[in-house]
């Protein structure tokens, strides 16, 4: 872990437990099943589109884990499955957008925690900033009351720090104290272009230090690294010290989304040598080594997981069209008489079809 500016550590959890340790496998497990699984139903034609996270499970359910969901908010992106799975998120409601029925997500924000899925690059940060900026507020001058202040977690790529929204939602954050961790999943590659050719100087983390504000870079293949680096951040954030940007370095070991060809631009050897070890089986050896689990655990592990993505998956092909009224219900605030005739029309044509 490379601190670049000093981050408090002052209410941060302790270390992790050896149930905790098994929790976080099996949690990396069920995400590594689901997201390979939901390729596979892009091509068989149950979704349309996907955006895979294939090598950034440590990353996801690392971050994901250290957020308290009493009292924090996450704001992801199209790939933060990972992240929506480890916060106990419906997966079925989640995939909704994945399957086109929905746009951000069947799921309630404000029952999980987890904003709707933003599909903008770079266009969760913003959103993280002024939710993170009403907590300052609602606070008042003591940010202790009540344990801390709920702080946002925002993710991005590094393609997406190349952003100006990335800019503006760093320096709005520091100069204005908001508890907001900016947690970069720094996968290697925007889209087809390596982070080499589109970020200056190789490192996002880097830039925090001209905001002011305290920065991680991690090793984001290492799921225990990034839950203590999380919490520490969160810690920092919480006690009112304003924001922490966490850079985790890992890799994309597939394609941008389902539409994409990596082999466009990149070799298998390329592939390979970027990749370096998989963190779901960097900790598998870790919690062998450790005596921590056996191999009847991970067996049980896999067959959890295999059973849960056949529910997701009869779930999702159960999904239908949503009702035409809803534009009507959840668009607007106030709806106009003309807006209100047009939606009793639908509704009694809907009646009778």
């Amino acid at each position: 872990m490379d601190t670049l500016l000093p981050v408090a550590s002052g209410g941060a959890a302790g270390p992790l437990t050896a149930d905790e340790l098994r929790e976080l496998y099996s949690l990396m497990v069920a995400v590594r099943h689901l997201d390979t699984s939901a390729i596979a139903w892009q091509r068989q034609g149950i979704i349309p589109g996907y955006a895979p996270e294939l090598g950034q499970e440590a990353a996801q359910v690392g971050s994901g884990y250290a957020v308290d969901t009493t009292r924090d908010f996450v704001f992801p992106t199209y790939r933060e499955m990972g992240v929506a799975r480890t916060m106990g998120v419906d997966m079925v409601a989640y995939m909704s957008t994945h399957k086109a029925t929905w746009h951000g997500g069947l799921y309630n924000p404000l029952e999980s925690r987890l904003a709707p899925i933003q599909a903008v690059v770079a266009g969760s940060v913003l959103h993280a900033v002024g939710w993170a900026h009403g907590q300052t507020l609602a606070a008042g001058s003591d940010a202790t009351t009540d344990g801390g202040l709920g702080v946002a977690l925002t993710y991005f790529g590094d393609g997406a720090s190349s952003q100006g929204d990335v800019h503006e939602a760093m320096n709005f954050a520091a100069v204005m104290k908001a508890p907001v961790v900016f947690f970069v999943q720094n996968n290697g590659w925007a889209i087809s272009v390596p982070t080499e050719r589109q970020v200056a100087g190789g490192s996002v983390a880097a830039r925090a230090a001209g905001y002011g504000m305290p920065a991680l870079q991690i090793d984001g293949d290492d799921v225990v690294a990034v839950v203590e680096a999380t919490r520490r951040a969160f810690a920092h954030a919480r006690a009112g010290n304003g924001p922490v940007l966490i850079e985790a370095m890992t890799y994309r070991r597939g394609p941008h989304s389902t539409a994409d060809d990596p082999g466009r631009y990149r070799s298998l050897d390329e592939e390979r040598d970027g990749a370096g070890a998989d963190p779901l089986e960097r900790l598998r050896q870790r919690l062998l080594a450790d005596g921590i689990a056996d191999e009847a655990f991970f067996a049980e592990a896999l067959a959890a997981a295999k059973a849960e993505e056949e529910q997701i998956r009869t779930g999702i092909q159960a999904l239908g069209s949503r009702p035409g009224t809803e534009m009507f219900d959840l668009v607007f605030q106030e709806t106009t008489p003309a807006l209100q005739a047009q939606a009793a029309n639908w509704r009694e044509e809907s009646e009778h079809v």
